[in-house]
């Protein structure tokens, strides 16, 4: 293992990011569904770090420019931009300082490799040349093809990967995971609830008695088991939540409190997700 590559330590709540090495909230907050600015202070309060934003984001730059004001280092801030071409992603970095009238991103991420972003000479290039020059701290990357993550994840210049890993889709765990020890990349999850799929009734399912000491009344699974499935992996750094209000990131933000599944917890999550994805093999289907 490379200098500067060492694993970084990780409790149920916290953990500090590689390469942009700033501590964090392991639940990051994505602002393209329900919240507002006045939710983005409020998560800020409750100790939320970590800001997923786009340039469609409008209803919380203002929010995050109000928390990142106040004290830039202590908060990370994740665009999801876009770019064929280096000059499209040079574009997008400067023009998300202007708006967000920061210094820096902590790290821009190439939206869906591969379909919405190119991975090529030149936009590798700009990227680097924007870390030269100090306008974001981290390349990042959302990407679905998980093979083609973990190949990245050996070799390349990308320093966070934002992946899909969820009870119905633990495929990350055969195709990132064990790819991660040589360079040490950052590891962001999305889509913990599966699209709702894992949160919905599913009629006919038959699941033997949850094994926790504290009784539920699953299935479903509940938001919080949901995201506890991912925090407890500890590959991943942080989990992001797209609440629709207020009030479910105040039941989302207490998941951290709970802590980590035992192994028999995890074994029934994970056995709950592939009944899921036996019935729904199409994602986004209610």
């Amino acid at each position: 293992m490379t200098p500067g590559t060492e694993e970084q330590p990780k409790d149920f709540s916290s953990t500090i990011l590689p390469t942009i090495d700033k501590p964090v909230c392991r639940m990051g907050i994505a602002g393209n569904y329900g919240l507002d600015p006045t939710d983005i202070v409020w998560a800020a309060e409750q100790g939320a770090n970590y800001w997923l934003w786009g340039a469609s984001f409008k209803k919380v730059t203002e929010g995050i420019k109000e928390v990142i004001r106040q004290d830039r280092d202590k908060h990370v801030v994740a665009m999801l931009g876009w770019g064929a071409f280096g000059w499209q992603v040079r574009q997008s970095v400067e023009g998300a300082l202007r708006k967000l009238e920061t210094d820096y991103l902590d790290v821009f991420k190439l939206s869906w490799l591969g379909k919405m972003s190119g991975y090529r000479k030149g936009v590798v290039d700009t990227l680097l040349r924007l870390k030269e020059e100090g306008k974001i701290r981290a390349i990042g990357t959302s990407i679905h093809d998980r093979r083609r993550a973990g190949r990245l994840a050996l070799d390349s210049e990308i320093d966070l990967f934002m992946i899909r890993y969820n009870a119905k889709h633990p495929g990350a765990e055969e195709d990132i995971f064990p790819h991660l020890a040589k360079r040490n990349p950052a590891v962001v999850s999305y889509t913990a609830l599966a699209w709702q799929q894992l949160t919905r009734p599913l009629q006919g399912v038959d699941m033997p008695p949850w094994p926790g000491a504290e009784p539920l009344a699953v299935p479903p699974l509940t938001p919080q088991l949901c995201y506890r499935f991912v925090l407890t992996n500890p590959h991943v750094h942080l989990v992001l939540t797209g609440p629709g209000n207020r009030e479910q990131l105040k039941q989302n933000f207490a998941t951290l409190q709970q802590g980590p599944l035992s192994p028999a917890e995890s074994d029934w999550v994970r056995d709950y997700g592939r009944l899921v994805k036996a019935r729904k093999k199409l994602d986004y289907v209610k």
